[in-house]
């Protein structure tokens, strides 16, 4: 069996995988999903969900930080992996012992057509299609709730330095989703935002994320000191990153997130 991931790359399978590694958190949770409970055998540190894979299952190491021997010792016949979450190095090492399927994530299409190929690669086809009806259904009905009032947002991803996100993001489009203006979506990937800079855009609302750095209401003084006018909400970064199954309850969350920030302003 031959197989395209999203870099375009030619996999190649004998049969359907039985001892698959994943090394990115969001397509873990898709897999589990999908019903490969006993064909998973290793997982990174960060996959979390669900929580009791993390006991059961081979911890492999970090995202960026693969234990490489540890995934020689489960004999893999398939890796998932990430374009931007994983280490190309580590990655390219890999590729010549095992095939690995990776995905390349920038927007919500992106998700959908990842979501259908791993159910195709996986041999759950129909679990996969049921996965994308109920996001493009539920994507569909936020929609009705998007912010009608053209209000800007900066979302912010880390501290010192500030960071946050680009155009080419998949943040970013679920930024649109919501209806909101990205004010540094003329930037690409993770551009720094400096203090002046923050000052300046003179965002309506600022969005502290949970992941990866752990924002919490004790950055909020901080935050509201250099942009006094601007909303600020703590939001979870998985919500807005997490780009498998998690985008089922992703559209209800930021619903809430709408509500709070209309009710606010």
């Amino acid at each position: 069996m031959e197989f395209k991931d999203q870099l375009n790359r030619n996999i190649k399978l004998n049969t359907t995988p039985t001892r698959i590694v994943s090394l990115v958190p969001s397509q873990t949770e898709l897999l589990f999903q999908l019903g490969l409970e006993d064909e998973v055998k290793g997982i990174t540190k960060f996959c979390i969900h669900p929580i009791e894979w993390q006991l059961s299952k081979t911890i492999v190491g970090g995202t960026k930080n693969i234990n490489i021997e540890k995934i020689r010792s489960l004999s893999p016949d398939l890796i998932i992996a990430n374009k931007e979450e994983n280490d190309r190095e580590q990655i390219d090492l890999l590729s010549k012992e095992y095939p690995i399927w990776i995905s390349d994530i920038h927007d919500l299409q992106d998700s959908l057509e990842m979501i259908e190929a791993l159910g195709n690669v996986t041999g759950k086809q129909k679990p996969a299609q049921e996965i994308c009806h109920l996001i493009n259904n539920n994507f569909e009905r936020l929609q009705k709730y998007q912010s009608d009032k053209s209000q800007t947002v900066i979302y912010l991803i880390w501290r010192n330095p500030f960071l946050s996100v680009g155009r080419d993001t998949f943040i970013h489009d679920m930024l649109c989703k919501c209806g909101f203006t990205n004010l540094a979506g003329d930037e690409l990937r993770y551009p720094e935002i400096s203090k002046d800079k923050l000052k300046s855009l003179d965002p309506d609302i600022i969005f502290l994320s949970s992941e990866p750095y752990p924002f919490s209401l004790k950055h909020v003084p901080e935050i509201s000191s250099l942009c006094p006018k601007a909303d600020i909400h703590i939001v979870d970064g998985e919500m807005f990153s997490w780009y498998g199954s998690h985008l089922i309850k992703a559209p209800e969350y930021f619903h809430s997130i709408i509500q709070e920030v209309n009710s606010a302003s």
